[in-house]
């Protein structure tokens, strides 16, 4: 199992590569039998496509390998921002022809969250309307803080109870990181008082969702028209508003004819941070809409609340510089699990 992992993530950074190739690469002692039957295995199982025939022959990682295959982030990271080998520039055929043909949850995965999410359903049906208006507020807390954590405030957890339930701001803070939480409270409650308001994706509701986040801050408001950089990586997000546009639209209707809600929650996590269509605000943006969308069709929210920042970031730069998924759904199953668990 291990040695199968280390040829995918050989042919991650060096696809196109031979036998020879891939076992000098990955410092490979056992039989050239062996490793003949770990590859075929892979080609069966369809994580690797082969190439050529006899001696021309060469493998690959198939599109669902690519997206989904568990990468080793300590050692990804243990290299410097400069010397990582990145897809630089956004990646069209990402949102028009990969993810649109993979299953982002594996079927165990699948039946573990719907197992999650009856207990849910269970729950609250034993609940009154103000013990579940009580909990969502508990939960609400708990994302604007853990949100706003993750994009650098500074306010602790109670502080942001004591903001958000008694509107007192705390001493040696900065009033924009009391700003940054209440639109959280904000934007959360516009969400639950229009439930329905996610049933169907749109730019529209993108745009309105940034504008609640970053009411009162120095963000421009609307789609951005000029470059943006993002600290820790050497990805570059599009710079023309057109194709931002476009990027969206296109990413609205994969996520709309998505059938698996956990999917259009996760899809819409990642890939509005992916975008970066505004000039700040991305990834708070992209937590509460796909919360709303959860929401919208009667799944438990994500608090994020246990989740490691640092973590957090890279599974999202991981995303961003090698379009991989895998690290990012492990924290969306365990923030699913810890919701159901912790709040209802």
């Amino acid at each position: 199992m291990e040695t199968s992992r280390e040829i995918l993530q050989f042919l991650h950074y060096n696809p196109q590569s031979s036998r020879e190739k891939i076992a000098s690469g990955i410092a490979f002692n056992g039989s050239e039998t062996t490793l003949k039957r770990l590859i075929s295995n892979l080609v069966q199982s369809g994580d690797i496509l082969v190439c050529g025939k006899a001696r021309s022959t060469r493998y690959e990682l198939s599109p669902h390998a690519h997206l989904l295959m568990p990468l080793n982030l300590d050692t990804y990271f243990e290299k410097d921002v400069d010397e990582r080998q990145v897809q630089t520039s956004f990646n069209f055929d990402l949102i028009n022809e990969q993810l649109p043909k993979v299953s982002i949850f594996t079927a165990e995965e699948i039946a573990h969250l719907n197992d999650l999410q009856n207990l849910f359903r269970k729950h609250l049906s034993e609940m009154t309307e103000n013990e579940y208006r009580k909990e969502m507020e508990r939960l609400g807390i708990d994302l604007s803080w853990k949100s706003s954590q993750i994009e650098g405030n500074t306010y602790s957890l109670l502080e942001t109870e004591r903001l958000l339930r008694e509107s007192k701001t705390a001493n040696g803070k900065t009033k924009e990181e009391a700003v940054m939480l209440l639109n959280h409270k904000y934007a959360l409650r516009f969400i639950l008082d229009n439930p329905d308001y996610l049933k169907t994706l749109t730019i529209s509701n993108i745009e309105d969702i940034h504008t609640l986040l970053t009411q009162d801050l120095s963000v421009d408001k609307g789609i951005r028209h000029r470059r943006v950089g993002i600290t820790g990586t050497n990805y570059h997000p599009l710079d023309n508003e057109f194709q931002i546009r476009e990027a969206l639209r296109d990413t609205c209707t994969l996520i709309n004819g998505k059938a698996n809600v956990f999917e259009k929650a996760l899809l819409t996590l990642v890939l509005l941070s992916y975008i970066q269509a505004f000039s700040d605000g991305n990834k708070r943006t992209a937590r509460i809409t796909s919360n709303a969308i959860l929401i919208a069709n009667g799944y438990c929210p994500l608090s994020f609340r246990s989740v490691d920042s640092i973590d957090y970031k890279k599974a999202m730069l991981i995303f961003y510089e090698q379009n991989n998924i895998y690290a990012f759904k492990q924290i969306f199953i365990q923030q699913f699990e810890f919701a159901v668990k912790e709040y209802f």
